[in-house]
């Protein structure tokens, strides 16, 4: 069980992440890879992790607790790897020895050796554009579609109904939150508040990391994981649901106006308000109106069924 405990200062400071953190979901990336996991099985048959990036299973394991200084909260990539390149030598050497088998390479890492930094600056290079870059677009539509349902629970039914759903079987008292983890464990935010920051490529339990501004962060699976979509499928929701509703539901992955919606699909206005209609009756897609405006958006349900495609 995982508890994180609140002040009345933290309520204040509960924050979502605005973009999903490049070198967090490379570390995820690589633990998956690294695991049979069935949600994955099918992304992990057709990636091949390159060359230069095999030094990284020396620091990721399966259950993606490597260095934290390996996960960069920063929205860009190149920025995020000049602050793992800086790390200063007394965390590496903390962090290295908290979790890595002793190897020489991570001894020339913790020794502040060039030709080992190299090394791991060529390894996150090459494993970001073998794992990550090609998939980014659906990452970021993972990412949003949680936070655009995590902002609407915020919204309609309060912070309570926001943090419980994001690990089943978690309770929440006002002040502490407990997570049903398969180990123990404690977090005491002491005013420092709580980021919280989906990961498409993640799907087991909850993570804690201190975020840079010094919140906590709470890494957890987005509510559909990477890949969204596989290319090679569709034609069974499509079958399924009709060809135009499969591709309203793919769209609805974030939140769209019913303008959004149509002129992304190249239909009318009216075609999408009823097709959106249709979907929400079956409880695949909900609607809130804020002003004039409509916002649609894919629940739960149909995203589970998005990805058993």
């Amino acid at each position: 069980m995982l508890r994180i405990r609140f002040t009345a200062e933290d309520l204040l400071r509960v924050r979502i992440a605005s973009a999903p953190a490049p070198l967090m979901e490379l570390g995820m990336a690589i633990a998956t890879l690294r695991r049979d996991d069935a949600v994955f099985r099918r992304w992990a048959r057709r990636i091949r992790l390159p060359r230069s990036a095999r030094p990284l299973l020396e620091l990721i394991p399966p259950t993606a607790g490597g260095p934290v200084f390996l996960d960069p909260v920063s929205e860009d990539f190149d920025d995020g790897l000049d602050r793992v390149l800086s790390t200063p030598r007394d965390d590496v050497r903390a962090e290295l020895a908290r979790g890595c088998r002793p190897t020489p390479w991570t001894k020339g890492l913790i020794d502040g050796e060039r030709d080992a930094w190299r090394t791991l600056e060529r390894a996150l290079r090459g494993a970001y554009d073998g794992l990550i870059e090609a998939e980014w677009t659906r990452v970021r539509a993972s990412f949003h579609a949680d936070v655009a349902w995590r902002q609407m629970l915020l919204s309609q039914e309060g912070l309570r109904a926001a943090l419980v759903s994001i690990c089943p079987g978690s309770r929440w008292d006002g002040a502490t939150l407990e997570m049903n983890v398969p180990w123990e464990g404690e977090r005491l935010l002491e005013g420092r508040g709580l980021t919280l920051l989906p990961s498409p490529f993640w799907t087991g339990g909850p993570r804690t990391s201190v975020h840079p501004d010094g919140s906590m962060l709470l890494v957890y699976p987005a509510l559909t994981p990477m890949p969204l979509i596989e290319p090679e499928a569709g034609d069974t929701l499509g079958a399924l649901v009709g060809q135009t509703r499969a591709d309203v539901l793919r769209v609805l992955t974030a939140p769209r106006t019913t303008t959004e919606l149509a002129g992304t699909l190249g239909i009318s206005g009216a075609s999408a308000s009823e097709h959106a209609r249709t979907l929400r009756r079956g409880g695949l897609v909900v609607t809130r109106r804020n002003g004039r405006a409509v916002t649609h958006l894919i629940t739960p349900l149909g995203l589970r069924l998005l990805n058993a495609e």
